[in-house]
């Protein structure tokens, strides 16, 4: 089974990793990739502060939700992929799933909190709305 493990570095993220362990849903069977898109800067940040700049935050932060991500699936002796992305996260979920040709999407249920939903909406909700893969929300 392919498995793409949509992470944030918030809470609910290592409550999902946390499930998947618990209920023994790692196995070397499976391929996994773990995957964080992040929202774009707004375009006059970006342009005050230049491509080069922009760039390296993006991969910072990038970095950020990765290494804890990384470091709990090597624990657990399991060999995944990691991605990235810059844009929409629920848009960009649902593309990578699609296009990767995954079996399963696995999310934690709620990001980085309220503000941020109330900016951009729901992430979960835009995943379901628009992934033709099935996805596995944890709470």
């Amino acid at each position: 089974m392919k498995i793409l493990l949509a992470v944030d570095g918030s809470p609910y993220t290592k409550k999902m990793l946390a499930y998947l362990a618990a209920n023994e849903m790692f196995s070397p069977n499976n391929e996994y990739t773990a995957f964080t898109a992040q929202i774009m800067l707004p375009s006059q940040a970006r342009a005050a502060l230049g491509k080069d700049l922009v760039a390296k935050y993006y991969e910072d932060e990038g970095e950020k939700v990765m290494a804890p991500v990384s470091k709990f699936l090597e624990r657990h002796g399991v060999k995944a992929k990691s991605s990235w992305k810059t844009g929409s996260p629920g848009e960009l979920i649902a593309k990578m799933a699609d296009e990767g040709k995954f079996d399963l999407v696995v999310m934690g249920s709620h990001g980085h909190g309220a503000l941020v939903n109330l900016v951009v909406g729901s992430v979960a909700t835009k995943v379901l709305a628009s992934c033709k893969v099935p996805v596995l929300i944890v709470r």
